[in-house]
Protein backbone atom coordinates (compact mmCIF):
# COMPACT_ATOMS: atom_id res chain seq x y z
CA UNK A 1 0.00 0.00 0.00
CA UNK A 2 1.43 3.53 -0.99
CA UNK A 3 2.30 5.79 2.02
CA UNK A 4 1.11 9.16 1.26
CA UNK A 5 3.93 11.72 3.47
CA UNK A 6 2.31 14.41 5.86
CA UNK A 7 2.69 17.86 4.14
CA UNK A 8 2.31 21.20 6.03
CA UNK A 9 -1.26 21.99 5.86
CA UNK A 10 -0.89 25.18 4.36
CA UNK A 11 0.81 23.30 0.98
CA UNK A 12 -2.13 23.57 -1.79
CA UNK A 13 -3.02 19.64 -3.20
CA UNK A 14 -4.19 20.33 -6.50
CA UNK A 15 -3.35 16.99 -7.60
CA UNK A 16 -4.02 14.23 -4.62
CA UNK A 17 -7.05 15.92 -3.03
CA UNK A 18 -8.06 17.27 0.45
CA UNK A 19 -8.79 13.76 1.67
CA UNK A 20 -8.68 10.33 0.47
CA UNK A 21 -12.02 8.95 -1.07
CA UNK A 22 -13.30 5.17 0.18
CA UNK A 23 -13.75 4.11 -3.13
CA UNK A 24 -12.25 5.96 -5.82
CA UNK A 25 -14.62 5.21 -8.58
CA UNK A 26 -17.50 6.31 -6.60
CA UNK A 27 -18.97 9.03 -8.88
CA UNK A 28 -21.39 10.55 -6.70
CA UNK A 29 -18.77 11.03 -3.65
CA UNK A 30 -16.85 12.24 -6.17
CA UNK A 31 -19.15 15.40 -7.61
CA UNK A 32 -19.77 15.97 -4.22
CA UNK A 33 -15.79 16.32 -3.43
CA UNK A 34 -16.16 18.99 -6.75
CA UNK A 35 -15.38 16.87 -9.27
CA UNK A 36 -16.34 17.83 -12.76
CA UNK A 37 -17.31 21.49 -11.80
CA UNK A 38 -13.70 22.13 -13.59
CA UNK A 39 -15.90 20.84 -16.70
CA UNK A 40 -18.88 22.74 -16.38
CA UNK A 41 -17.46 25.64 -16.25
CA UNK A 42 -14.99 25.07 -19.28
CA UNK A 43 -17.70 23.93 -21.20
CA UNK A 44 -20.72 26.06 -20.41
CA UNK A 45 -18.59 29.26 -19.41
CA UNK A 46 -15.45 29.64 -20.78
CA UNK A 47 -15.31 27.66 -24.06
CA UNK A 48 -12.04 26.11 -25.47
CA UNK A 49 -10.47 30.08 -26.03
CA UNK A 50 -10.82 31.07 -22.35
CA UNK A 51 -9.83 27.86 -21.06
CA UNK A 52 -6.86 27.40 -22.71
CA UNK A 53 -5.86 31.11 -22.15
CA UNK A 54 -6.81 29.85 -18.32
CA UNK A 55 -3.84 27.23 -18.82
CA UNK A 56 -1.53 29.17 -20.43
CA UNK A 57 -1.69 31.89 -17.43
CA UNK A 58 -1.53 29.94 -15.21
CA UNK A 59 2.04 28.38 -16.48
CA UNK A 60 0.98 24.77 -16.26
CA UNK A 61 3.72 22.70 -17.20
CA UNK A 62 3.99 19.05 -18.69
CA UNK A 63 4.35 16.88 -15.81
CA UNK A 64 5.42 13.68 -17.44
CA UNK A 65 9.33 15.07 -17.25
CA UNK A 66 9.69 17.45 -20.37
CA UNK A 67 8.15 20.31 -18.71
CA UNK A 68 6.72 22.19 -21.73
CA UNK A 69 4.28 24.44 -21.68
CA UNK A 70 0.72 22.81 -21.41
CA UNK A 71 -1.39 25.43 -23.31
CA UNK A 72 1.34 25.72 -26.17
CA UNK A 73 0.49 22.15 -26.90
CA UNK A 74 -3.48 22.62 -26.60
CA UNK A 75 -2.98 25.19 -29.45
CA UNK A 76 -0.85 23.69 -31.95
CA UNK A 77 -3.23 20.64 -31.67
CA UNK A 78 -6.31 23.00 -31.95
CA UNK A 79 -4.44 25.32 -34.89
CA UNK A 80 -3.94 21.99 -37.14
CA UNK A 81 -6.82 21.68 -39.65
CA UNK A 82 -6.59 18.23 -40.77
CA UNK A 83 -3.55 16.46 -39.63
CA UNK A 84 -1.48 14.74 -42.62
CA UNK A 85 -2.61 11.33 -44.57
CA UNK A 86 -2.04 8.02 -42.42
CA UNK A 87 0.94 6.84 -42.72
CA UNK A 88 2.03 3.93 -45.43
CA UNK A 89 1.47 0.52 -43.78
CA UNK A 90 -0.04 1.58 -41.03
CA UNK A 91 -3.36 0.50 -40.81
CA UNK A 92 -5.99 2.14 -38.44
CA UNK A 93 -8.74 0.07 -35.91
CA UNK A 94 -11.16 -0.52 -38.49
CA UNK A 95 -8.55 -0.44 -41.02
CA UNK A 96 -9.56 2.36 -43.53
CA UNK A 97 -7.85 5.85 -43.13
CA UNK A 98 -9.13 8.21 -40.40
CA UNK A 99 -11.09 10.92 -41.70
CA UNK A 100 -10.28 14.55 -42.15
CA UNK A 101 -10.52 16.75 -38.82
CA UNK A 102 -10.17 13.71 -36.58
CA UNK A 103 -8.12 14.66 -33.35
CA UNK A 104 -7.36 12.46 -30.38
CA UNK A 105 -6.00 13.51 -26.86
CA UNK A 106 -4.26 10.91 -25.08
CA UNK A 107 -3.59 10.45 -21.13
CA UNK A 108 -0.05 8.59 -20.46
CA UNK A 109 -0.48 6.49 -17.74
CA UNK A 110 2.88 4.31 -18.56
CA UNK A 111 5.03 4.75 -15.92
CA UNK A 112 8.52 2.64 -16.24
CA UNK A 113 10.70 3.68 -13.82
CA UNK A 114 11.18 0.77 -11.15
CA UNK A 115 11.77 3.62 -8.32
CA UNK A 116 8.60 6.20 -9.72
CA UNK A 117 4.40 4.85 -8.42
CA UNK A 118 2.80 8.93 -8.34
CA UNK A 119 0.95 8.13 -11.72
CA UNK A 120 0.28 4.90 -10.48
CA UNK A 121 -0.61 6.35 -7.36
CA UNK A 122 -2.57 8.93 -8.95
CA UNK A 123 -4.75 6.81 -11.61
CA UNK A 124 -6.15 4.34 -8.70
CA UNK A 125 -6.92 7.36 -5.89
CA UNK A 126 -8.08 10.09 -8.32
CA UNK A 127 -9.37 8.95 -11.28
CA UNK A 128 -11.96 11.65 -12.06
CA UNK A 129 -9.55 14.36 -11.93
CA UNK A 130 -7.64 12.86 -14.62
CA UNK A 131 -10.86 11.37 -16.55
CA UNK A 132 -12.08 15.20 -16.17
CA UNK A 133 -8.75 16.73 -17.27
CA UNK A 134 -8.56 15.07 -20.41
CA UNK A 135 -12.12 15.83 -21.19
CA UNK A 136 -11.27 19.46 -20.72
CA UNK A 137 -8.35 19.07 -23.25
CA UNK A 138 -9.91 16.84 -25.67
CA UNK A 139 -12.82 19.61 -25.65
CA UNK A 140 -10.55 22.63 -26.23
CA UNK A 141 -8.30 21.12 -28.94
CA UNK A 142 -11.59 19.67 -30.74
CA UNK A 143 -10.48 16.37 -30.05
CA UNK A 144 -13.28 13.84 -29.63
CA UNK A 145 -11.54 10.55 -29.06
CA UNK A 146 -10.23 10.25 -26.17
CA UNK A 147 -7.54 7.58 -24.89
CA UNK A 148 -6.22 6.84 -21.15
CA UNK A 149 -3.17 5.16 -21.71
CA UNK A 150 -2.56 2.65 -19.21
CA UNK A 151 0.89 0.54 -18.11
CA UNK A 152 -0.87 -3.08 -18.95
CA UNK A 153 1.04 -4.47 -15.59
CA UNK A 154 -1.46 -1.87 -13.20
CA UNK A 155 -4.76 -4.23 -13.48
CA UNK A 156 -5.47 -1.96 -10.85
CA UNK A 157 -5.19 1.69 -12.28
CA UNK A 158 -6.58 0.05 -15.21
CA UNK A 159 -9.75 -1.57 -13.55
CA UNK A 160 -10.13 1.82 -11.51
CA UNK A 161 -10.14 3.84 -14.52
CA UNK A 162 -12.21 1.47 -16.54
CA UNK A 163 -15.16 2.10 -13.37
CA UNK A 164 -14.66 5.89 -13.31
CA UNK A 165 -14.92 6.12 -17.04
CA UNK A 166 -18.28 3.86 -17.18
CA UNK A 167 -19.84 6.34 -14.74
CA UNK A 168 -19.06 9.29 -16.06
CA UNK A 169 -20.03 7.94 -19.41
CA UNK A 170 -23.42 7.41 -18.14
CA UNK A 171 -23.92 10.13 -15.97
CA UNK A 172 -22.84 12.49 -19.28
CA UNK A 173 -19.87 13.83 -18.34
CA UNK A 174 -18.23 12.23 -21.48
CA UNK A 175 -19.31 10.21 -24.45
CA UNK A 176 -21.54 11.36 -27.28
CA UNK A 177 -22.89 14.14 -25.96
CA UNK A 178 -21.20 15.77 -22.84
CA UNK A 179 -23.38 17.79 -20.09
CA UNK A 180 -26.17 18.15 -22.65
CA UNK A 181 -23.99 20.59 -24.89
CA UNK A 182 -23.96 17.69 -28.20
CA UNK A 183 -20.51 17.74 -28.28
CA UNK A 184 -19.08 14.63 -28.05
CA UNK A 185 -15.65 12.87 -26.28
CA UNK A 186 -15.76 9.00 -26.45
CA UNK A 187 -13.24 7.87 -23.89
CA UNK A 188 -11.50 4.32 -23.51
CA UNK A 189 -8.78 3.01 -21.51
CA UNK A 190 -6.18 1.15 -23.16
CA UNK A 191 -3.18 -1.22 -21.66
CA UNK A 192 0.54 -0.38 -23.23
CA UNK A 193 2.74 -2.63 -22.77
CA UNK A 194 6.76 -2.68 -23.13
CA UNK A 195 10.21 -1.20 -22.73
CA UNK A 196 11.12 2.03 -20.62
CA UNK A 197 10.95 3.74 -23.70
CA UNK A 198 6.97 4.05 -23.94
CA UNK A 199 7.16 6.79 -21.77
CA UNK A 200 8.22 8.45 -24.57
CA UNK A 201 5.27 10.40 -26.40
CA UNK A 202 5.90 8.85 -30.17
CA UNK A 203 6.50 5.45 -29.08
CA UNK A 204 3.42 5.50 -26.65
CA UNK A 205 1.24 6.59 -29.79
CA UNK A 206 2.91 3.81 -31.88
CA UNK A 207 1.98 0.96 -29.05
CA UNK A 208 -1.24 2.59 -29.56
CA UNK A 209 -1.01 2.01 -33.03
CA UNK A 210 0.21 -1.67 -32.73
CA UNK A 211 3.57 -1.04 -34.32
CA UNK A 212 7.33 -0.88 -33.14
CA UNK A 213 8.32 1.11 -29.75
CA UNK A 214 10.66 3.46 -31.34
CA UNK A 215 10.54 7.24 -31.47
CA UNK A 216 9.85 9.52 -34.13
CA UNK A 217 12.40 12.28 -35.61
CA UNK A 218 10.67 15.87 -34.71
CA UNK A 219 9.30 17.57 -36.44
CA UNK A 220 6.74 16.70 -37.27
CA UNK A 221 5.50 16.93 -33.81
CA UNK A 222 2.31 14.55 -32.75
CA UNK A 223 0.70 17.66 -32.54
CA UNK A 224 0.06 18.16 -35.73
CA UNK A 225 1.04 14.00 -36.85
CA UNK A 226 0.38 11.77 -34.16
CA UNK A 227 -1.91 8.91 -33.81
CA UNK A 228 -3.03 7.11 -37.18
CA UNK A 229 -1.48 10.72 -39.04
CA UNK A 230 -3.95 12.98 -36.97
CA UNK A 231 -3.10 16.06 -34.97
CA UNK A 232 -2.81 14.44 -31.05
CA UNK A 233 -2.48 15.91 -27.41
CA UNK A 234 -0.25 14.03 -25.33
CA UNK A 235 -0.31 14.89 -21.29
CA UNK A 236 1.20 12.98 -18.52
CA UNK A 237 -1.65 12.00 -16.11
CA UNK A 238 -0.46 14.25 -13.58
CA UNK A 239 -1.20 17.37 -16.42
CA UNK A 240 -4.42 16.13 -16.75
CA UNK A 241 -5.52 16.12 -13.31
CA UNK A 242 -4.53 19.61 -12.88
CA UNK A 243 -6.15 21.16 -15.11
CA UNK A 244 -10.00 20.75 -13.45
CA UNK A 245 -8.64 22.82 -10.27
CA UNK A 246 -6.89 25.52 -12.31
CA UNK A 247 -10.10 25.79 -14.53
CA UNK A 248 -11.98 25.75 -10.73
CA UNK A 249 -9.55 27.72 -8.98
CA UNK A 250 -8.32 30.21 -11.48
CA UNK A 251 -4.90 30.71 -13.53
CA UNK A 252 -3.59 33.35 -10.94
CA UNK A 253 -4.22 31.08 -7.77
CA UNK A 254 -2.40 28.30 -9.19
CA UNK A 255 0.29 30.65 -10.49
CA UNK A 256 1.01 31.60 -7.10
CA UNK A 257 2.09 28.11 -6.28
CA UNK A 258 5.68 27.33 -6.38
CA UNK A 259 8.50 28.22 -8.19
CA UNK A 260 6.97 31.13 -10.92
CA UNK A 261 8.96 29.90 -13.78
CA UNK A 262 6.84 26.41 -13.42
CA UNK A 263 3.97 27.01 -10.86
CA UNK A 264 2.05 24.03 -9.22
CA UNK A 265 2.63 21.33 -7.19
CA UNK A 266 4.27 17.92 -8.56
CA UNK A 267 4.48 14.70 -7.42
CA UNK A 268 7.60 13.21 -5.56
CA UNK A 269 8.33 9.46 -4.62
CA UNK A 270 10.72 9.23 -2.06
CA UNK A 271 12.67 6.26 -1.34
CA UNK A 272 16.30 4.51 -0.36
CA UNK A 273 17.92 5.27 3.08
CA UNK A 274 14.99 7.63 4.54
CA UNK A 275 13.06 6.63 7.29
CA UNK A 276 9.32 6.27 5.98
CA UNK A 277 9.32 5.73 2.11
CA UNK A 278 5.95 7.34 0.00
CA UNK A 279 4.64 10.01 -2.20
CA UNK A 280 4.11 13.32 -1.15
CA UNK A 281 2.62 16.33 -2.93
CA UNK A 282 5.21 19.81 -3.05
CA UNK A 283 5.15 23.34 -4.19
CA UNK A 284 7.99 23.40 -7.37
CA UNK A 285 11.02 25.17 -5.86
CA UNK A 286 10.76 22.56 -2.60
CA UNK A 287 14.16 21.51 -2.07
CA UNK A 288 15.31 18.30 -1.60
CA UNK A 289 16.63 18.95 1.31
CA UNK A 290 13.26 19.36 2.88
CA UNK A 291 11.62 16.28 0.16
CA UNK A 292 13.75 14.04 2.24
CA UNK A 293 12.78 15.33 5.56
CA UNK A 294 8.94 15.34 4.89
CA UNK A 295 10.23 11.18 4.56
CA UNK A 296 11.02 11.48 7.87
CA UNK A 297 15.16 12.39 7.19
CA UNK A 298 17.62 9.45 7.07
CA UNK A 299 17.03 6.49 8.44
CA UNK A 300 18.66 4.39 11.48
CA UNK A 301 21.12 7.88 11.63
CA UNK A 302 22.77 7.05 8.91
CA UNK A 303 24.88 10.27 6.48
CA UNK A 304 23.63 11.48 3.73
CA UNK A 305 25.97 10.74 0.67
CA UNK A 306 23.60 11.74 -2.47
CA UNK A 307 20.14 12.08 -4.06
CA UNK A 308 19.56 9.94 -7.50
CA UNK A 309 17.13 12.48 -9.04
CA UNK A 310 14.79 11.76 -12.30
CA UNK A 311 14.90 7.98 -11.90
CA UNK A 312 17.46 5.47 -13.91
CA UNK A 313 18.60 7.98 -16.54
CA UNK A 314 18.87 10.40 -13.90
CA UNK A 315 21.78 12.42 -12.18
CA UNK A 316 23.38 11.77 -8.71
CA UNK A 317 23.15 14.97 -6.78
CA UNK A 318 25.59 15.59 -3.73
CA UNK A 319 24.78 16.13 -0.16
CA UNK A 320 26.15 19.76 -0.73
CA UNK A 321 23.25 20.04 -3.45
CA UNK A 322 20.71 19.30 -1.21
CA UNK A 323 19.18 22.76 -1.42
CA UNK A 324 18.91 22.45 -4.89
CA UNK A 325 15.46 23.43 -5.75
CA UNK A 326 12.73 20.53 -7.26
CA UNK A 327 12.41 22.32 -10.35
CA UNK A 328 13.00 21.90 -14.52
CA UNK A 329 15.56 24.46 -14.74
CA UNK A 330 17.83 23.85 -11.76
CA UNK A 331 17.69 20.30 -11.79
CA UNK A 332 18.60 20.17 -15.24
CA UNK A 333 21.42 22.57 -14.46
CA UNK A 334 23.07 20.37 -11.98
CA UNK A 335 23.02 17.29 -14.17
CA UNK A 336 19.32 15.88 -12.56
CA UNK A 337 15.85 15.82 -13.96
CA UNK A 338 12.35 15.45 -12.79
CA UNK A 339 11.46 12.53 -15.29
CA UNK A 340 9.14 10.22 -13.06
CA UNK A 341 9.27 12.31 -10.11
CA UNK A 342 11.53 9.43 -7.81
CA UNK A 343 13.54 10.84 -5.75
CA UNK A 344 15.81 7.64 -4.72
CA UNK A 345 18.28 8.82 -0.76
CA UNK A 346 21.57 6.85 -0.81
CA UNK A 347 23.75 6.70 2.18
CA UNK A 348 27.37 6.69 2.74
CA UNK A 349 27.00 2.78 2.08
CA UNK A 350 26.23 3.42 -1.15
CA UNK A 351 29.09 3.02 -4.22
CA UNK A 352 28.34 5.84 -6.97
CA UNK A 353 30.46 3.51 -9.24
CA UNK A 354 28.54 0.70 -8.38
CA UNK A 355 25.25 2.08 -9.16
CA UNK A 356 25.96 4.13 -11.93
CA UNK A 357 27.25 1.61 -14.15
CA UNK A 358 23.68 -0.56 -12.96
CA UNK A 359 21.79 2.24 -14.08
CA UNK A 360 23.72 2.19 -17.61
CA UNK A 361 23.07 -1.46 -18.08
CA UNK A 362 19.31 -1.06 -17.03
CA UNK A 363 19.57 2.19 -19.82
CA UNK A 364 21.14 0.46 -22.51
CA UNK A 365 18.66 -2.72 -22.26
CA UNK A 366 15.82 -0.61 -22.22
CA UNK A 367 17.18 1.29 -25.23
CA UNK A 368 14.93 0.60 -28.49
CA UNK A 369 18.33 0.55 -30.87
CA UNK A 370 17.34 2.92 -33.51
CA UNK A 371 20.71 5.14 -33.47
CA UNK A 372 23.99 3.56 -33.09
CA UNK A 373 25.25 5.80 -30.65
CA UNK A 374 22.36 5.12 -28.14
CA UNK A 375 22.98 1.40 -28.92
CA UNK A 376 26.16 1.09 -28.73
CA UNK A 377 27.54 4.07 -27.26
CA UNK A 378 25.61 3.17 -23.92
CA UNK A 379 26.43 -0.20 -24.02
CA UNK A 380 30.32 0.89 -23.99
CA UNK A 381 29.33 3.14 -21.43
CA UNK A 382 28.46 0.33 -19.00
CA UNK A 383 31.50 -1.98 -20.08
CA UNK A 384 33.93 0.94 -18.83
CA UNK A 385 31.60 1.84 -15.65
CA UNK A 386 32.29 -2.70 -15.21
CA UNK A 387 35.42 -2.20 -15.51
CA UNK A 388 36.14 0.37 -13.01
CA UNK A 389 34.14 -1.23 -10.73
CA UNK A 390 35.59 -4.50 -11.50
CA UNK A 391 39.31 -3.50 -11.00
CA UNK A 392 40.49 -3.52 -14.58
CA UNK A 393 40.10 0.32 -15.37
CA UNK A 394 42.52 1.83 -17.87
CA UNK A 395 43.88 5.24 -16.64
CA UNK A 396 42.06 6.78 -19.92
CA UNK A 397 38.64 5.67 -19.47
CA UNK A 398 37.63 8.89 -17.42
CA UNK A 399 37.95 10.63 -20.65
CA UNK A 400 36.96 7.97 -22.83
CA UNK A 401 33.36 8.21 -20.83
CA UNK A 402 32.93 11.83 -21.02
CA UNK A 403 33.85 11.46 -24.75
CA UNK A 404 31.08 8.81 -25.54
CA UNK A 405 29.10 10.60 -23.31
CA UNK A 406 29.10 13.81 -25.59
CA UNK A 407 28.41 11.91 -28.60
CA UNK A 408 25.62 9.97 -27.31
CA UNK A 409 24.06 12.99 -26.03
CA UNK A 410 24.93 15.55 -29.38
CA UNK A 411 23.33 12.43 -31.50
CA UNK A 412 20.25 12.01 -29.51
CA UNK A 413 16.91 11.00 -31.31
CA UNK A 414 14.98 11.14 -27.62
CA UNK A 415 14.92 11.82 -24.69
CA UNK A 416 15.69 8.23 -23.08
CA UNK A 417 18.94 8.46 -25.25
CA UNK A 418 19.74 11.92 -23.93
CA UNK A 419 19.11 11.40 -20.44
CA UNK A 420 20.61 8.18 -20.04
CA UNK A 421 24.39 9.24 -19.88
CA UNK A 422 23.09 11.02 -16.59
CA UNK A 423 24.64 8.70 -13.61
CA UNK A 424 28.14 7.99 -15.74
CA UNK A 425 28.09 11.63 -16.15
CA UNK A 426 26.82 12.87 -12.61
CA UNK A 427 29.77 10.40 -11.13
CA UNK A 428 32.05 12.27 -13.11
CA UNK A 429 31.05 15.39 -12.34
CA UNK A 430 30.56 14.94 -8.61
CA UNK A 431 32.13 12.21 -7.56
CA UNK A 432 35.58 11.96 -9.10
CA UNK A 433 37.55 11.33 -6.43
CA UNK A 434 35.50 7.88 -5.66
CA UNK A 435 36.33 6.90 -9.67
CA UNK A 436 40.12 7.58 -8.81
CA UNK A 437 40.21 5.75 -5.81
CA UNK A 438 38.78 2.55 -7.65
CA UNK A 439 41.15 2.90 -10.34
CA UNK A 440 44.63 4.70 -9.14
CA UNK A 441 44.11 3.32 -5.64
CA UNK A 442 42.00 0.12 -6.07
CA UNK A 443 39.86 1.06 -3.07
CA UNK A 444 36.01 1.28 -2.80
CA UNK A 445 35.36 4.04 -0.24
CA UNK A 446 31.88 2.08 -0.09
CA UNK A 447 33.40 -1.66 0.64
CA UNK A 448 31.21 -2.48 -2.36
CA UNK A 449 33.66 -3.09 -5.48
CA UNK A 450 36.79 -5.03 -5.19
CA UNK A 451 38.73 -3.17 -7.73
CA UNK A 452 42.34 -2.98 -8.23
CA UNK A 453 44.47 -0.02 -8.21
CA UNK A 454 46.31 0.88 -11.71
CA UNK A 455 48.89 3.27 -11.05
CA UNK A 456 50.29 5.87 -13.78
CA UNK A 457 53.68 4.97 -14.65
CA UNK A 458 56.12 6.29 -12.57
CA UNK A 459 53.60 6.41 -9.30
CA UNK A 460 52.99 4.14 -6.42
CA UNK A 461 49.94 2.08 -5.58
CA UNK A 462 47.75 3.60 -2.04
CA UNK A 463 46.89 1.68 -0.46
Amino acid sequence: MTTILQTPADWPRPLLGEAPAVDPADLDAAVRAGAFAGLTRALRHLGATLTTATLSESGLRGRGGGGFPAAQKWRAVAATPDGVATPDGVATPDGVATPGGVRYAVANGYEADPAGGTNRHLMTARPYAIVEGLAIAALSVGAEEAILAVRAEYTDAVAVLERAVAAAQEAGYVGEDVLGSGRAVRMTVRTVQGAYLLGEETVLLKALEGRRGQPEQRPPYPSECGLWGRPTLVHNVATLAAVPWIVVHGADTYRAIGDPDAPGTVLVAVSGAVATPGIAEVPTGTSLAEIVGLAGGMANGRSLKAVLVGGPSGGFLPADLAATPYTFGALRAAGAHVGSGSVVVLDERTCIVDLARLLTRYCADEACGKTIPCRIGLRRMYEIGERIAGGLARLTDPQLLADLGADIVGSALCDHERLATGPLATAMRYFRPEIDDHILRGVCPAGVCTPIGVAAAGTAHGG
